[in-house]
């Protein structure tokens, strides 16, 4: 009796559902922004990565409709063949300021910047260690490489020096990778310490920015900055689709470093190069992230705010505008999401296998006013 080879697919979304881990999406139809109109009602957005609300910025929106105009709507091949524009290059040398870098490379989606990267650095004579909680593609990005993998445990340097000691030797180069803000947990990595410890067991560093660029740091160059890490010997990715408000992800460093993924990161030499839109609106964002320090503030007193209001709850470690309210089960979640959207809150629910535990998480944005805040603290203290 024949069975059909599809029918296993089935069952697994069975499984998803009865685990409660089963997900689907949910269609915003206005502009990114403080407030967002989900399936027809408004609600105050605590589920964005626009931490800047740059997104939303008619600047960006401007900027993107005349590099349209002048370049048209794709790129229409790699950046070694037919895909390369001067855009892309203003792009990465406003990056590399930015980072005070030498040089930086720019990739259709961090995920893929983090792919062709890690898989460029190392193959299966090397050793990579990794953060337990780091992001998928790190993590995806170590298994591409073929490289031999280590977690070590979060944040903890004392584990992975036990590690570095047991294993370092064992092969020819190695490999830390680390988000530098965790985003389903809001924490930072402990950078300076991670370098020094590097240094001394002769490892490369490459670190995740992603949810840093634009945030951390007296200039918003992330968390580099912010340790006082700037100039040290390290691989810096990021991604251009958050604080940013545009799309695409970057690789900043030496000139070497640039030049010899330019001619051996598959995920760049083989993907059709960034839009003129998304370049255009990334490079004035950037700019702006310079002059308009006064955003950054207003992004940081948000964040106290909330902090303030939800005071007394199950809240995780932060250090940056990632803030979780950590409940105990995904049905706990699922149960407080829905009755926030039901109250004009519009918050995830991060539950397993993304992250060990369930939690609520609320990412703020410069452009949140301090009613939204304070509303949310609100329905918390009226549902108990």
């Amino acid at each position: 009796m024949s069975t059909n080879p599809y029918d296993w697919i089935e069952e697994s979304l069975e499984t998803i559902h009865r685990a409660n881990w089963y997900r689907s999406v949910k269609t915003i139809s206005n502009r990114s922004g403080a407030v967002v109109e989900l399936e027809g009602r408004s609600l105050i957005n605590f589920a964005s990565n626009n931490y800047l609300g740059l997104a939303g910025d008619e600047r960006l929106i401007q900027a993107a409709i005349e590099a349209t105009k002048a370049l048209g709507t794709g790129s229409t091949g790699s950046r070694l063949l037919s895909g390369h524009r001067e855009l892309h290059r203003e792009l990465e040398s406003a990056i590399a300021s930015l980072k005070q870098t030498e040089d930086a490379l720019v990739f259709s989606s961090g995920y893929l910047a983090n792919l062709g990267t890690i898989a460029a650095l190392v193959n299966q004579r090397d050793l990579i260690f990794s953060d337990r909680y780091n992001h998928s593609s790190l993590k995806n990005g170590a298994k591409l490489s073929g490289a031999k993998v280590i977690d070590y445990l979060h944040c903890n340097l004392e584990d992975l020096e036990t590690k570095l000691q047991q294993y370092r030797q064992q092969y020819r180069r190695c490999l830390i990778l680390t988000d530098s803000i965790f985003s389903m947990d809001g924490d930072l990595c402990p950078l300076p310490q991670l370098l020094s410890l590097a240094e001394a067991f002769e490892c490369m560093v490459l670190v995740d920015e992603a949810h840093a660029t634009g945030v951390m740091g007296k200039t918003g160059a992330g968390c580099v900055e912010y340790f006082n890490c700037t100039g040290r010997p390290l691989i810096q990715m990021g991604t251009l689709s958050k604080a940013l408000g545009s799309l695409g992800g970057y690789v900043a460093g030496s000139t070497m470093l640039i030049d010899f993924l330019r001619n051996r990161a598959a995920t760049w030499i083989y993907t059709t190069g960034l839009s003129p839109a998304d370049t255009a609106a990334a490079l004035e964002a950037i700019k702006i992230v310079k002059i308009e320090r006064d955003r950054r503030q207003k992004l940081w007193n948000n964040v106290n705010l909330l902090k303030q209001q939800l005071s007394g709850l199950n809240i995780l470690p932060s250090e940056s505008p990632i803030i979780c309210l950590g409940v105990d089960t995904s049905v706990q979640a699922l149960n407080i999401a829905k009755q926030l959207n039901e109250n004009g809150i519009f918050a995830p629910a991060i539950r397993p296998p993304t992250v060990p535990t369930s939690r609520i998480r609320f990412s703020v944005m410069a452009t949140h006013e301090s009613s939204h805040i304070q509303q949310l603290g609100q329905i918390f203290c009226r549902l108990g």
